[in-house]
Parts: C-alpha cells; sequence; structure tokens
C-alpha cells in the first residue's frame, strides 16, 4: 500500500512536467492537465493573452515540455560545446529575459519550468510586444515572430531573410485557430 501511495504521489510530481499524450486536441490537453488552463486562464486574466495563443506558443517552443531544452553542439560531431542558447522550460525563456522578466515582476523564485510562471512570462513578453512593436495579442503569427526574434529583431525585420522561421510563425497561428475553435467546442474557451 506504501509502495503505491509512494509511486501515485512521484507520478504526480512528475506529471507536471512532462507532455501531455494527445496535443493536437486542446480538449485532451486541459483534460489532462488542468493546471495549465488554471495557469492560461491566470495569464489570460492577468495580461489579456487568450489561452489559444498561449497554448499554440507553448506547442511551439516545447510541446509543453517543462524540462525542454535545446539540442546539444557538436564539434567534429563528437565533442559537445554546449547548447544552442539558454532557452528552457515551456515558454523557453533565454536566461537575460527570463532574469529581466523576474526582475521586472519582482518573482525572484519563478522558475521556467512551472507552467505558472512559463504562462505569466510569456503575457508579460507579450504585451511588451504590443508597447513596443503594436502586435495585438490576439495575433499569434506576429507575437511569434517577436517572441523568437526580439522585440528588436522584429521591428527590424530580421524574420524575412528566414523562410523557415515565416513558416513556423504561420503554424503557429494555424494552431492557435485550431486551438481556439476546439477550446470553444468543449466550453473551456
Amino acid at each position: 500500500m506504501l509502495t503505491i501511495l509512494a509511486a501515485l504521489v512521484l507520478t504526480g510530481c512528475a506529471g507536471d512536467k512532462t507532455p501531455p499524450s494527445r496535443l493536437d486536441n486542446a480538449c485532451a490537453i486541459v483534460a489532462e492537465r488542468p493546471a495549465y488552463l488554471r495557469a492560461m486562464r491566470a495569464t489570460q486574466r492577468k495580461w489579456g493573452v487568450p489561452v489559444y495563443v498561449q497554448m499554440a506558443v507553448i506547442h511551439q517552443e516545447s510541446k509543453f515540455d517543462g524540462d525542454a531544452r535545446t539540442p546539444y553542439q557538436w564539434a567534429l560531431g563528437v565533442i559537445p560545446m554546449g547548447r544552442q542558447s539558454s532557452a528552457y522550460g515551456y515558454s523557453q525563456a533565454l536566461d537575460g529575459t527570463w532574469d529581466e522578466y523576474r526582475e521586472e515582476e519582482r518573482r525572484r523564485r519563478a522558475k521556467r519550468d512551472k507552467i505558472q510562471d512559463a504562462t505569466d512570462f510569456m503575457g508579460w513578453y507579450m504585451n511588451k510586444t504590443v508597447q513596443r512593436n503594436g502586435i495585438p495579442l490576439t495575433d499569434a503569427r506576429n507575437q511569434y515572430l517577436a517572441y523568437h526574434e526580439g522585440h528588436s529583431g522584429f521591428r527590424r525585420g530580421t524574420y524575412n531573410s528566414k523562410g523557415w522561421l515565416v513558416g513556423v510563425a504561420d503554424k503557429v497561428q494555424s494552431r492557435a485557430y485550431m486551438y481556439r475553435g476546439q477550446l470553444a467546442s468543449c466550453g473551456k474557451l
């Protein structure tokens, strides 16, 4: 009995960071991980970023994996040279941007692998995108481009020379529309 209880506790703790099983179904995601919906709704109330936009960006950035990291770089195919960037967690926030968020919001204990903190970070960042670049919070495509390229990079149009990134941003927008429709159909919008 004690073994089963310990296993359930450990599974519950680990389950918060592992991806849900059906990533193409917003209703299944929030049914499997109700904490995700609570966190995203809190971010929507605080920052105005729609749940479906948050979900689409998190899907692209980490596939809802709280421990997601960028791949290692290798020299000569065998010598590890470190990770491609410091991006980590659900939101794939970089160290410097995460530190700026924690400082500005006075959230020193915030962690990138906690869904509540990751979504709050996204709300903070996307609101800065509205202020600096005038991109509406409902525009998942351009919010994603600014999220990926940074506010200054977006303003300079650095994404224009990255056809692959524009394609990814289009997919983020399509996924946001899909998630919005799904959430409406199951009464979670």
